[in-house]
């Protein structure tokens, strides 16, 4: 008995085991962790609709993981591509106009400028008498064209790679639906025997928080885009489909959409539309910003009351940690950290009341 290990010696040989070998299979995954983070976030919010789609289709875990996999390629990886493509064609043609039109003098004040009430016609001969006068401006505006162009295909880029990791998601996302019911019963097991009694609140916790961010982010998103496509068809502006998939992916980096709503608005008064780009800015304003200020909470509050603080620094640095995935990795992973410190701190009950009100 004096020559065998204590009891003690073989747990932490164990813990030490566990750990080495954690590490080693994130070093592994680390290259696809973002998708698969993506991943499990996106089925734990729609899992209840995965569980209904499972009994319509008589149990047949394969085709129901097929069918949800597929939804989320048309609904968010399609018409994401679709933007990727559609700026860096435009963003090409775009500046290779101005540059031609740098070149030739051809660089006139829009039209609309002179329109505009009280200031439109001074501040029209103003730019014009500053275009024609000031050679230097113009040298300046070439030399600025270029790296103004390198940064639009630079974003245009990380939108593509962004795709990228969305399709790896919806890849990994087909394997976890049709796997689900054993990877929860693994996890489920791990965690009781990590945190003992704890364990089944801190999941529910975790997959409530993940749930309400999740429809906080897309629910918005979704209802800024068909606001604005309604907005965009009663005024008139060209390509509505795109320019909806372009606030739906902007409306998830706070003040985005408005530099959309806003290009159309210009657009508008270039156009010689004076009282459409008005009204334009007004629907805007009001509406396609306005959802943002009523839906989002309303959403996320049913799953956690997450500080716009919070909200913001977690698209940011998911953005800077994970590319375009972690604007949705980062707010999740924060509020779930904030829902269950405030759990073990003893401070989520005016939280869950707050989320009762709503509801």
């Amino acid at each position: 008995m004096d020559g065998m290990e204590p009891p003690s010696g073989r747990n932490y040989t164990r813990i030490a085991t566990v750990v080495l070998l954690t590490l080693g299979c994130l070093f592994v995954l680390k290259p696809f962790l973002p998708a698969i983070l993506f991943a499990v976030a996106v089925v734990i919010s729609s899992w209840p609709l995965y569980l209904r789609l499972l009994r319509a289709m008589h149990g047949r875990r394969t085709l129901a993981a097929l069918t949800m996999t597929l939804s989320l390629t048309l609904l968010v990886i399609i018409p994401l591509a679709t933007v990727a493509y559609n700026l860096a064609d435009d963003v090409a043609t775009t500046f290779g106009q101005l540059r031609y039109a740098l070149e030739h003098g051809a660089l006139v004040p829009p039209a609309w400028i002179r329109d505009l009430p009280f200031v439109g016609a001074s501040f029209d001969a103003y730019l014009r008498e500053l275009i024609a006068s000031r050679e230097q401006m113009l040298e300046l505006a070439q030399r600025m064209l270029e790296p103004a162009r390198h940064a639009l295909m630079a974003g245009g880029l990380v939108l593509g790679t962004g795709v990228l990791q969305m399709s790896l998601a919806a890849f990994v996302s087909f394997f976890v639906y049709r796997d689900g019911h054993a990877l929860v019963a693994v996890t489920s097991s791990m965690m009781s025997k990590v945190m003992g009694e704890g364990a089944e609140s801190v999941a529910d916790i975790v997959s409530q928080t993940t749930r309400g961010v999740m429809y906080g982010l897309l629910g918005t998103a979704l209802a800024q885009a068909l606001v604005a496509a309604i907005g965009f068809a009663i005024a008139g502006v060209p390509a509505v489909p795109l320019l909806s998939v372009m606030i739906f992916v902007t409306s998830l980096v706070p003040f985005g959409p408005p530099l959309i709503w806003g290009g159309a608005t210009l657009w508008l008064f270039s156009q010689g539309s004076t009282g459409w780009g008005i009204f334009m800015a007004i629907w805007g304003t009001f509406l396609i910003s306005g959802v943002d200020n009523v839906v989002r909470p309303m959403l996320i509050s049913r799953g956690t009351s997450l500080p716009f603080l919070l909200t913001l620094l977690g698209v940011l640095g998911g953005v800077i940690a994970f590319g375009v995935v972690g604007m949705f990795i980062g707010p999740v992973l924060l509020a779930v950290g904030y829902s269950l410190m405030s759990e073990w701190t003893g401070t989520r009950d005016p939280i869950v009341k707050q989320k009762g009100e709503v509801s």
